[in-house]
């Protein structure tokens, strides 16, 4: 049985499938899933709730997955503690360089992370780091 007590997640990823097999999993190990599958929608959705974490794909319509880190992070920004990890289709070693120098906590290439490889390293991460819970 998982412990996450319907805990909100924020998953932006514009690639529909891969949203829908993402939302399955994070939902079966019982995270609540906010969803969005473009960069505006995604800034949206910040606004509308509080989250546990998010996950953010890089390449985006509207808004990249760049600028929703950097909304998210920004000084005075009240959810700039919350964990963002980010997706990709293939290693954009500067962009994702940049995500870390903005405050990303990780990130994932989606040709070789398995959904549930992604939900385990997530919750590792958050599990042994200071984020506040």
């Amino acid at each position: 049985m998982n412990n996450n007590n319907g805990k909100k997640i924020l998953l932006v990823e514009d690639d529909l499938f891969l949203l829908d097999v993402y939302t399955q999993f994070f939902t079966q190990r019982g995270y609540i899933v906010v969803s969005a599958s473009d960069g505006e929608e995604g800034i949206n959705k910040l606004l509308e709730n509080e989250y546990y974490f998010i996950i953010l794909d890089i390449m985006l319509p509207k808004k990249t997955g760049i600028d929703i880190l950097k909304e998210i992070k920004k000084e005075g920004s009240t959810i700039k503690d919350v964990p963002v990890f980010m997706l990709t289709a293939v290693g954009y070693d500067e962009i994702i360089k940049q995500a870390f120098q903005i405050g990303a906590n990780g990130y994932f290439l989606k040709s070789s992370s398995l959904p549930n490889q992604i939900i385990d390293e997530v919750e590792s991460s958050i599990n042994n780091s200071q984020v506040p819970k």
